[in-house]
C-alpha cells in the first residue's frame, strides 16, 4: 500500500506537470501523511541531510566551471581543433561537431549544457554547409549526451555519494565508454553523410594545422588533465578539483583567451545558481523519496522479485537495462540515480558486477534518456535552437539512439571498456 501511494501520487503529480523536484517532495509528504508511520518533519530532515555532504559540493562548482568555460570563447577553438582532425572526411562537419561535444563534455559535466554551448554555434553552421537541419540538430542533441559520460560528470558524483563508490574511479572509468559512444555516433554520421553526399571541408589534413588549432585550444584541453590527474594522483578530492576548475576557467576566460569580461561574471553566477538550485532541490527530495523506499524495504522486494525471475546474469542485467531506459524517458537523471541506486546496486553486485562498472552502465543508460521523449532534455534544447518540433527531432535522432544502444551493450558485456583504466590505478 505504501509503495502504491508513493508511486501513484508521484505519477499523478507528473501528469499534472508539477516539476519533478516538487513532485518527489509532495509524493513523499503525501505518503507520510497517509501512513502516519513517520513524523512530518522527516522530509525537512532528509532535505538538510542530503545537502550536508562534502562530495555534493562538487556539483555547484562543476556547474559554475561549465558556465564560465561555455562563455569564455572555448567552443569555437575546440571546434577548430576537431575540424582539423576529421573535417576533411565525408560528413566532416558532423563528425567534427561530435568530437567538439566530446571535448566540451570533458569540461562541462552536463548534457544540456553541452548541447546549448555547441549547438548554438554548430547547428546554424551545419545548415549553411548544406546539411539537413533535422540531421544537424540530432547530431548535437545525441552528442550532447556524452556530457555526462566523459568526466567530469555530475551524475557520477551523485552515484558516488549514493552508492558509496569512489568518484575518482567513476571519472576514470567513464573515459573509454564516453569515447566509445562518440565513435558510434560518428560512424552513423559518416554513413548518413555518405548516403546524402555531405562532403568534408576539402582542406587537406596537415600536422601544422592540427598543431596550430591544438595550440589555440590548449588552455581548454588541459582542464580534464588537471582534474583527472589531480584526483587520481591523490593531490585533491573531486570537490577540490571542481573548485580548481572554476578558478582555472576564470583565469583562462579572463586572461588567457580574453573573451570573458568581469561584467559577465554576475550573470554567470546567477545562471549557475539557478541551475544549482534546481538540481539540489531534486537531489534533496529524491533523497527523501529514496529513504522512504528503503524504510519500507521496497528495494528488497524488487531485488527478490528480479532474482526470482532468473539467476542468469545476462537476463537480470537486461531487465535492469530495460528498466533504466524506461525510467530515463520519464525521470530526471539525478533523481533516477538517487532513487534506483539503492535498489539496483545490490542486485548488480549480487550477480557479479563491480559497483564502478555498474555505475557507468547506469549513467550511460540514463544518458540515453537525454534523447528519448517525453522528457529528453537534449531534444528540448536542440528544438529551442533549431526551431524544429520535438516530433521531428525524435524521428531524426532514432538512428543515433540505436548507435548508443549498441555502445551500451558493449559497455555492459565487455567490462574492460570501463574497468581497464581503473585497474591500472588500483
Amino acid at each position: 500500500m505504501t509503495a502504491g501511494i508513493l508511486f501513484g501520487s508521484f505519477a499523478l503529480f507528473l501528469l499534472l506537470s508539477v516539476p519533478i523536484g516538487i513532485a518527489l517532495g509532495l509524493s513523499t509528504l503525501a505518503t507520510i501523511v497517509y501512513t502516519g508511520a513517520l513524523p512530518l518533519n522527516f522530509l525537512m530532515k532528509e532535505l538538510v541531510t542530503a545537502m550536508d555532504s562534502f562530495p555534493i559540493m562538487a556539483v555547484p562548482f562543476f556547474i559554475l566551471a561549465g558556465e564560465v568555460m561555455g562563455k569564455g570563447g572555448i567552443s569555437e577553438r575546440l571546434f577548430n581543433f576537431a575540424n582539423a582532425l576529421v573535417g576533411n572526411k565525408t560528413g566532416g562537419f558532423a563528425m567534427a561537431t561530435i568530437v567538439t561535444c566530446m571535448f566540451f563534455a570533458a569540461i562541462s559535466g552536463s548534457g544540456p549544457a553541452t548541447v546549448a554551448a555547441i549547438g548554438g554555434i554548430m547547428i546554424p553552421s551545419m545548415v549553411r554547409k548544406g546539411y539537413d537541419k533535422k540531421f544537424a540538430t540530432a547530431v548535437v542533441a545525441a552528442a550532447g549526451s556524452i556530457g555526462v559520460i566523459i568526466p567530469p560528470s555530475i551524475p557520477m558524483v551523485i552515484y558516488g555519494v549514493v552508492g558509496g563508490a569512489s568518484v575518482g574511479d567513476m571519472f576514470v572509468a567513464g573515459i573509454f565508454p564516453g569515447v566509445l559512444v562518440g565513435l558510434s555516433l560518428m560512424i552513423w554520421a559518416y554513413i548518413y553523410s555518405k548516403k546524402h553526399n555531405y562532403g568534408g571541408t576539402g582542406e587537406k589534413t596537415t600536422l601544422s594545422n592540427i598543431f596550430s588549432t591544438f595550440w589555440e585550444a590548449k588552455w581548454a584541453l588541459i582542464i580534464p588533465v588537471i582534474i583527472l590527474g589531480g584526483i587520481y594522483g591523490g593531490y585533491f578530492t573531486p570537490t577540490e578539483a571542481a573548485v580548481i576548475a572554476v578558478v582555472y576557467s576564470l583565469i583562462a576566460g579572463l586572461f588567457l583567451y580574453g573573451e570573458l569580461k568581469f561584467k559577465h561574471i554576475p550573470k554567470l553566477l546567477i545562471d549557475s545558481s539557478l541551475t544549482t538550485a534546481t538540481i539540489l532541490i531534486i537531489v534533496g527530495t529524491a533523497t527523501a523519496f529514496g529513504r522512504l523506499l528503503t524504510i519500507e524495504r521496497i528495494p528488497d522486494q524488487v531485488a527478490n522479485m528480479m532474482l526470482s525471475v532468473s539467476d542468469s546474469q545476462i537476463v537480470i542485467m537486461l531487465m535492469i537495462t530495460v528498466l533504466l531506459l524506461i525510467v530515463g524517458c520519464f525521470m530526471d537523471t539525478l533523481a533516477a540515480i538517487i532513487i534506483l541506486t539503492p535498489i539496483l546496486l545490490p542486485i548488480a553486485t549480487n550477480i557479479g558486477y563491480d559497483p564502478i562498472h555498474f555505475g557507468i552502465i547506469m549513467v550511460v543508460n540514463l544518458a540515453i534518456g537525454f534523447i528519448t521523449p517525453p522528457l529528453g532534455v537534449n531534444l528540448f534544447v536542440g528544438s529551442g535552437i533549431s526551431g524544429l518540433s520535438i516530433e521531428q527531432l525524435s524521428k531524426a535522432i532514432l538512428p543515433f539512439f540505436i548507435a548508443m544502444l549498441i555502445s551500451l551493450a558493449i559497455i555492459i558485456f565487455a567490462p574492460p571498456v570501463s574497468m581497464w583504466l581503473v585497474s591500472l590505478g588500483g
